[in-house]
């Protein structure tokens, strides 16, 4: 895929016009694209150039709604990153002129800043934030070919609200919302429904409930070994963190022995 990034940037360079507004308009986003691969795959360093590369074709297009995309999708990078400070600020940046923003750009804008709001510690933000949101998403009915999350996935708002509230140690108010998002997440979406599933166990353990927390793990390892998926393992391992006060319980070692398929792929 970079090499085919690669052929846009070079026709590019040798194209005027509207012609070349438009492949830089592509090129961004379809950098953009490969930085989430390389983000889900598990290589921060790759998807930090590739979201570097997006960024610097948006603004080159000089397309609003294309620059406050790129923005977000550095955002993500720093949320990975645990970097909520840097987060807020990219998200703030996306933000600056609301008015110049397509909804669906506001829509990815708020919900990253409610994560990043979540790293900081700050819950009322992040509620406040999905509720506005939530209020934009019936208004997202552009054509943009980029972005689409909001309106193709199911509870997906939800989904945002249940992680942050993960993150903040919420794990009452997390476990509630866990079932009723993966209730209309489809069963073909494996590999999103076994990131959400781990995250659901991580709830489990917040609300000491170990036990449903192993229980869950059962299914997510059948995904995890069987997608290979980086995001999928980096759940795994909070989960695994999550659970140590109980290492050395008969739960704990039973947790281990359900890990070490995804332990013996990776």
């Amino acid at each position: 895929m970079a090499a085919q990034y690669q052929l846009i940037d070079k026709l590019t360079r040798s194209a005027t016009g509207e012609t070349r507004r438009g492949l830089l308009r592509v090129g961004a986003a379809y950098a953009a694209l490969v930085g989430w691969l390389y983000q889900d795959a598990g290589d921060l360093d790759g998807a930090a150039f590739w979201r570097g590369v997006a960024q610097e074709i948006a603004l080159r297009s000089r397309d609003p709604h294309l620059i406050g995309y790129s923005l977000v999708n550095q955002a993500q990078v720093r949320t990975d990153l645990g970097d909520g400070r840097a987060v807020v600020d990219l998200c703030e940046a996306a933000l600056h002129d609301v008015r110049q923003l397509a909804p669906k750009v506001r829509v990815m804008s708020l919900q990253q800043l409610a994560h990043g709001q979540s790293l900081i510690g700050d819950r009322t933000a992040v509620d406040n934030l999905i509720d506005e949101a939530q209020s934009l998403l019936p208004q997202v009915t552009d054509d943009l070919p980029w972005g689409n999350a909001c309106r193709r996935t199911p509870g997906y708002l939800e989904i945002q609200r249940a992680t942050c509230y993960g993150r903040l140690g919420l794990g009452g108010e997390a476990l509630e919302l866990w079932p009723q998002v993966l209730a209309v997440v489809p069963a073909t979406a494996r590999r999103d429904r076994g990131v959400y599933m781990a995250r659901y166990a991580t709830a489990a353990v917040a609300a000491r409930e170990p036990e449903q927390a192993v229980e869950i793990a059962r299914d997510v390892v059948g995904i995890a070994v069987e997608t290979r998926s980086a995001r999928m393992a980096r759940e795994l391992d909070a989960l695994e963190q999550a659970m140590r006060p109980w290492h050395d319980a008969q739960i704990g070692r039973e947790l281990s022995d359900v890990l070490a398929p995804v332990r013996e792929r990776s």
